[in-house]
């Protein structure tokens, strides 16, 4: 199941890196805020790719839960610019962007794989495969 988990947020990852690459040239255009959202784009998929690749080298609670908040915060900000023009806030630019097409239907479904991935791996890194946490602690004292 391991490897799945593995496998499946890095799969994600890679989709939403790939994605915010691509689009990233475009969106130097869009108004407002210090920091260029084509800057945001970048970013993105840097941080998609990095954490893609610590799950798949390192399987680990810290990289699973670094992948959740990388893929969470990518569908929640891509569901909240599209059903919300929330305009500018602070550095960050107007990025309210309410219409869809395959290239965002794909990057959210990278992202929620992802980041049901990552939750999952997050919840399972570190156990022992067919341990039984009823019996975490438990001595066997009939050999005793």
């Amino acid at each position: 199941m391991g490897i799945v988990l593995r496998i499946l947020t890095a799969a994600g990852l890679a989709v939403d890196a790939v994605v915010h690459w691509r689009f990233a040239p475009e969106m130097a255009s869009v108004p407002g805020g210090s920091i260029g959202a084509d800057t945001i784009f970048y970013a993105q998929a840097v941080a998609a790719a990095v954490a893609a690749v610590l799950v798949l080298v390192r399987p680990r609670r810290w990289t699973y839960a670094a992948a959740f908040l990388v893929a969470a915060s990518a569908v929640a900000a891509l569901l909240l610019y599209y059903y919300v023009d929330v305009g500018a806030l602070g550095p960050l630019p107007d990025m309210s962007e309410p219409v869809w097409y395959t290239e965002k239907t794909l990057s959210l479904v990278g992202e929620g794989v992802a980041a049901l991935a990552a939750l999952a791996g997050l919840l399972t890194a570190g156990r022992a495969p067919g341990a039984r946490t009823e019996d975490a602690g438990e001595r066997d004292v009939s050999r005793v």
